[in-house]
């Protein structure tokens, strides 16, 4: 015979309180966490940020197809076209305390700028393996997220900073790390 317990709306209430106050814990831990991780990648790991968008948005942090590619009109006009329109799609805001990566939003940061960008080039085609997430200083030393293209033996970057398409040794960034083809894979 089941034992059925009945609950007061007073434990009801304490109960929702308790879980209340567990997520709030929770949430600090991961937020102490989240802030006290290095904000690059280092020793081939990805960042923190990147890593948890990929546990939740796996499809979006596969390799695929050559880690170079080679470069026409039409794609150099398509990166730019991209540029541009991501540029614009987006409107600038710092994550906060909490470094959260994400697709297609219409407010965002730089990580925000890239992860929208890729996901547009390789829906046009473009192979997924080509296009590297880097994590760069600039010149004023702030922390940025760019989208560096491997094209034709060179580097180019797209950048919510510049609306250029140009090759990343003409930014002014110094490079501190970045995806490999497989973007999971930081050096």
């Amino acid at each position: 015979m089941p034992i059925l317990l009945r609950i007061s709306p007073l434990t009801a209430r304490a109960a929702s309180r308790f879980s209340a106050a567990l997520i709030a814990v929770f949430a600090l831990s991961l937020s102490f966490v989240l802030t006290t991780a290095p904000a690059r990648a280092e020793g081939g790991v990805a960042p923190l940020g990147y890593q948890l968008f990929c546990l939740t948005m796996p499809a979006e942090c596969q390799p695929g197809g050559r880690d170079h590619m080679s470069l026409d009109d039409a794609k150099i006009a398509l990166l730019k076209a991209v540029n541009a329109r991501v540029n614009a799609s987006i409107r600038p805001k710092h994550d906060g305390e909490v470094d959260v990566w994400s697709v297609n939003v219409s407010v965002g940061d730089c990580e925000d700028y890239v992860l929208t960008k890729r996901h547009v080039l390789i829906a046009a085609g473009l192979p997924p393996s080509a296009l590297r997430i880097g994590y760069v200083k600039t010149r004023s030393g702030e922390g940025h997220a760019i989208l560096i293209i491997k094209a034709d033996g060179r580097d180019l970057v797209l950048d919510n900073l510049v609306s250029a398409v140009r090759p990343l040794s003409q930014t002014g960034y110094r490079l501190i790390s970045a995806s490999g083809a497989n973007p999971l894979r930081w050096s």
